[in-house]
Parts: C-alpha cells; structure tokens; sequence
C-alpha cells in the first residue's frame, strides 16, 4: 500500500498509476466513499497515457480513522501534501461531490505551477445548506437527518442512499445494479463513523464563494440535471457564476453518481476538456 504521512501524523493511502513524466490528473471521491469510486476513470485515462493518482480522504477508506481534522482545510492542506510528495506539476484535479470542494478549496490556494485544470462534478460549491444569505439551500433537517440515521444503523442508511437517490434507482424505468450498490456500501462502511458524521457538518455548511471566485484556471462544471442529492439550483448554476473561467455542462436525467452510471459519457467529456488547448 502506498501511504503519505501527513505534518499532524495521519496516513493517507493513494494510488499512483502510469509515467511520472505524464500529466497528472488527481481525483477527490465524494462522501463518505473512497479512491475505489473513480476506477472507471482511472483506467480510462490511464489507457490514454495519463497519470493518474487518487486518494482516500482522512477519516475514510484506507487511511486514518482520525477523530478530528474533519475539514476542507485540513482535507486541502492534504492534498498539498500528495502533490509535493509525488512532485506532480499541471494536474487536472477532479472531484465529485465533496470531493469538489476539496477541490475548490485546494485549487484556490494552490502553489503556482501545479495546477492547470479544474473539473467540479456533482459538487457541492458554493454552499449547500439553506440559510437567510442562501434561501434555495437544503434545509438544514436534511443533514440532521443524516446524522440521525447515520448513528441509528450506518449500514441500512448507507445501502438506502446508493440504492436510491445517489444513482437515481429510485426514478421510474430506471433499472437498479445491485453491484454498484453493494461496492458503494462497500466503501462506506470502509471508513470511521465519526469522521463520517463530522464530514456531513462540512460537505453542508462550508461556504466555497470565495474559494471559486479565487481560482484562476480552466474549470469545467459538470452537472445531472436529476441529481437529487446535490440539486442543481443551488450548486452548479451558482458556481459557474462564481468562476472566472468556468464551463458549464449538465445533463438531463443523470443522477449525482453520473460518473458511475455514464461513465463514457463522463470520461469522454472530462477528456476534451482536458485536451483543449
């Protein structure tokens, strides 16, 4: 296992696939999951002769069980860390859902040269929980509710979540794959509970504005117009509004885990972008 250990001593377990000389891209998997869910997308952009590195968050997956350092800021100053270690220079950095703000937040401040690109899918910026200042937010019972399940019975919550709204099994004429389900159950009972319920205060509450209005590169907003998760209104068509140089795309009946179930949709769109000059 290839493991970082971070400044505040917690281990952070990656894979890094391909030439050292290719361009990196670096994924950011989204709550509470792991590098596991971007296979898909490493493999394909391995094949087309990229790097490709992926993470597991602290607190989940295969890296520490922490009980604190629940945060973008730790959870970018991490990212840092990776990308010094492995001395990667003009990533394209993705990440779905959470792991979008981990991007946002990370990009925004990164160190000049190491990064060229962005890609936001599914991903919670500017800031999801309804407030007075964002009044098309998600009510903040939502999350409470989360939490409320989350401590009652993490397993039944988990395989609900990626056997409904998550990949949008729940729609009508839409046909549930029980070996997504169960994989995504997988890697969410893979990680601790406690930096889990921590993350769901962070993926809800922390405010990205300025993170996006900071980020100086090429980013491309990527969206399910069904994602029921993540909706819409009160994320990407807020971000893109934010960017300087942003490029928005969404798509009609994709669920929030879009870059499972379309996967060659995704990829395909993620790859032009990248190759544009």
């Amino acid at each position: 296992m290839a493991i970082l250990q971070t400044k505040d001593g917690v281990d952070i377990y990656y894979k890094d696939w391909g030439p050292e000389s290719a361009q990196p891209i670096v994924f950011h998997h989204g709550w509470p999951l792991t590098a596991d869910e971007w296979d898909s997308q490493m493999l394909f952009f391995l094949d087309k002769g990229f790097r490709v590195v992926a993470f597991d968050r602290r607190g989940d997956g295969r890296s520490s069980q922490v009980g604190d350092g629940i945060d973008m800021d730790h959870y970018a100053a991490d990212t840092a860390e990776l990308v010094a270690k492995l001395n990667l220079r003009d990533t394209v950095q993705v990440g779905h859902s959470t792991g979008g703000g981990v991007v946002a937040r990370y990009v925004a401040g990164a160190d000049k040269g190491r990064v060229a690109k962005a890609v936001l899918i599914g991903a919670v910026p500017p800031i999801m929980v309804k407030s007075d200042g964002n009044p098309e937010g998600t009510p903040i019972e939502v999350f409470d509710g989360f939490r409320e399940q989350l401590l009652k019975n993490r397993a039944q919550f988990y395989h609900d979540i990626a056997s409904g709204p998550f990949y949008g099994f729940n729609r009508d004429n839409v046909e549930s794959r029980p070996g997504i389900v169960l994989n995504w159950w997988r890697q969410g009972m893979l990680g601790g509970v406690k930096a889990q319920y921590d993350c769901v205060k962070v993926f809800s509450e922390t405010d990205f504005t300025e993170d996006l209005k900071r980020i100086d590169v090429p980013t491309l907003v990527l969206h399910g117009e069904d994602d029921q998760v993540v909706p819409i209104h009160d994320s990407a068509l807020l971000s893109i509004k934010l960017l300087r140089n942003g490029t928005l795309k969404t798509y009609p009946g994709y669920p929030h885990g879009m870059a499972t179930t379309h996967a060659d949709v995704i990829n395909k769109d993620i790859l032009e972008f990248i190759r544009v000059n």
